[in-house]
């Protein structure tokens, strides 16, 4: 990028098509963070909450223990899961008025990132406990290998691909 001219004539400011100053990118980016996490958040959330009622359930303790252990790891990753899409609020808070606005958005995307991939996991791991249970049948893995292939995509080529053929950094 250049550096330039921006809004209100701030020669302190880059010129990078949308006039903004960092401390107006650090802040526009922040927003579209906290909205990517609000839906990654919830979904994690309720995920949770479901998954950590099912230990009380009477069917649970007939499971196998391999399902009892598919449960366990998924239980942890959707906690994992959950502490880093909250990550970002945290360092939000903790930072605020520090005027290190840039670094903390560029941590909370870290983390937001992070959360996202174990959210992957937790889903992925869910779904093959659930099928597991439900049916019994060897093409569970198949199937589960077939949904993550389709989370991968969505939530990764797609991007990426969008990434590198049709857009420019801001």
């Amino acid at each position: 990028m250049v550096q330039g001219v921006g809004k209100n004539g701030d020669p302190a400011s880059r010129a990078d098509g949308r006039g903004e100053t960092a401390e107006e990118r650090a802040d526009r980016r922040w927003q579209e963070l906290l909205q990517e996490i609000r839906v990654a958040q919830t979904g994690v959330q309720i995920l949770l909450g479901f998954l950590l009622t099912v230990v009380f359930t009477p069917l649970f303790h007939d499971l196998e223990q391999t399902d009892k252990t598919i449960y366990l790891v998924t239980v942890v990753l959707g906690s994992l899961a959950t502490g880093a899409l909250i990550g970002p609020v945290s360092i939000h808070r903790i930072v605020s008025g520090r005027r290190v606005k840039p670094e903390a958005v560029a941590w909370a995307s870290r983390l937001t990132f992070t959360g996202i991939l174990l959210l992957l996991a937790t889903l992925t791991a869910a779904l093959f406990l659930v099928l597991r249970v439900a049916t019994h049948d060897p093409y569970v893995p198949w199937l589960v290998s077939g949904v993550l292939v389709w989370y991968l995509l969505c939530w990764f080529a797609l991007p990426l691909w969008v990434r590198t053929h049709d857009t420019s950094a801001t």
